[in-house]
């Protein structure tokens, strides 16, 4: 099986955008830098946008201890000046951009009442207003859930629930779905790819369908803190204002995971800002990936733990009808890499908060699948495999 790390970046340069962008990218590439040291031989991909935007939403109904925790671990808060309409203005500017398509959704119980700020914080933040559904009826809600996350990928997942999914106890899922389709700037010729042997980080090699590229690029060398050296290249879509970033450490032993974890938006835009325009022979694998990631552990290990546990969850800025908490999270990422473009498609941030009664004491199960994000980008746990030749 083909070794696969895949962080997906979207990079928006808007006026007044910077600041939030910048904030919910580090957000992103610590959650990405934790999944990978703990799943080194995993194929594996994430959207920060997806994990920022569903637990911001969540953020905007925290209190007390849990709305510290969360500003404290994301970096950020919308409740802040000025940063609901940043986060408007991302997500109107994403949606605008060619090829990309994005929308944030709130599934709430019918019985349940939601206190009248956060509903006003969700409508100027996501531009969304709360759906009321009937979690007494679990079957019928997964497909209202099924059919609406279908209708935000271009039908790219049309089962995103299986059914049993959800219960009774089922409060709010909250769900933020995104489709992007991107056509090389320069398409890779079909004939040229052949199948070559591809060596992953575990020391295994797999066949795989490598394409191949000889063309000018945006190209730097860089090296991290720790001394390791790695190089970059930006495989620009059409339009010119979406690309690939493809990263690649120069000795075979190291492990993407000690890139990783150097990355930062600051470091992303010191990329950009030292790429130099040359021709190179670039080898790309041709894949398609279906990744889903257990995130509790990862966000517990951050400093959320308390949202998972209903004695110190505090979402009282949702509702104060009933005590709400988080049991499981989860992130859900799908896209194709082949000779003529990227296709990704995705529950982004599909959060399905399994949200309890005080009255009971057993956890239940809360999602979030996400998918691409507000930044684009692609590494390949390669070990010694060249993204580009001379």
């Amino acid at each position: 099986m083909l070794c696969v790390y895949v962080f997906l970046m979207l990079t928006l340069s808007r006026v007044g955008l910077g600041s939030l962008q910048d904030k919910q990218t580090d957000f992103g590439l610590k959650v990405f830098s934790q999944l990978v040291q703990n799943s080194p031989d995993q194929n594996m991909a994430v959207s920060p946008y997806g994990v920022a935007s569903v637990l911001t939403m969540a953020q905007l109904g925290a209190a007390g201890n849990m709305r510290r925790a969360l500003n404290a671990a994301m970096g950020f808060s919308l409740q802040e000046r000025g940063m609901s309409r940043q986060q408007r203005l991302l997500q109107r500017d994403l949606s605008s951009e060619e090829g990309v398509d994005t929308a944030s959704g709130v599934m709430v119980e019918r019985k349940m009442s939601l206190e009248k700020g956060y509903r006003r914080a969700l409508a100027k933040a996501f531009q969304t207003h709360p759906h009321q559904m009937d979690f007494t009826k679990p079957d019928q809600a997964v497909n209202v859930i099924n059919a609406w996350v279908s209708d935000h990928t271009a039908g790219s997942i049309p089962e995103f629930l299986a059914s049993g999914s959800l219960s009774d106890e089922t409060r709010m899922v909250l769900l933020n779905a995104l489709h992007f389709q991107g056509i090389w700037k320069v398409p890779f010729d079909p004939k040229l790819t052949q199948e070559r042997m591809f060596r992953c980080a575990n020391g295994s090699s797999v066949p795989v369908h490598m394409m191949r590229l000889t063309n000018r690029f945006h190209y730097g060398e860089f090296v991290t803190a720790d001394g390791v050296d790695y190089d970059v290249i930006e495989v620009p879509y059409e339009g010119n204002s979406l690309s690939m970033l493809l990263v690649s450490p120069f000795e075979p032993e190291v492990l993407l995971s000690t890139l990783s974890a150097d990355l930062s938006s600051e470091r992303i835009h010191q990329w950009r800002a030292e790429f130099r325009n040359v021709k190179r022979q670039l080898a790309l694998p041709r894949f398609t990936l279906d990744s889903k990631v257990n995130l509790k552990s990862t966000l517990m290990n951050m400093g959320l733990g308390d949202m998972f546990n209903l004695a110190t969850a505090d979402f009282t800025r949702i509702t104060t009808d009933e005590r709400l908490c988080v049991s499981k999270v989860l992130q859900r990422v799908k896209i194709e890499v082949n000779e003529r473009g990227t296709r990704g498609s995705a529950a982004t941030g599909r959060v399905r908060y399994r949200f309890r009664k005080v009255t009971r004491v057993t956890q239940t199960e809360s999602w979030l699948d996400a998918g691409l994000g507000s930044w684009l980008g692609l590494g390949v746990n390669k070990s010694t495999n060249s993204w580009s030749e001379q």
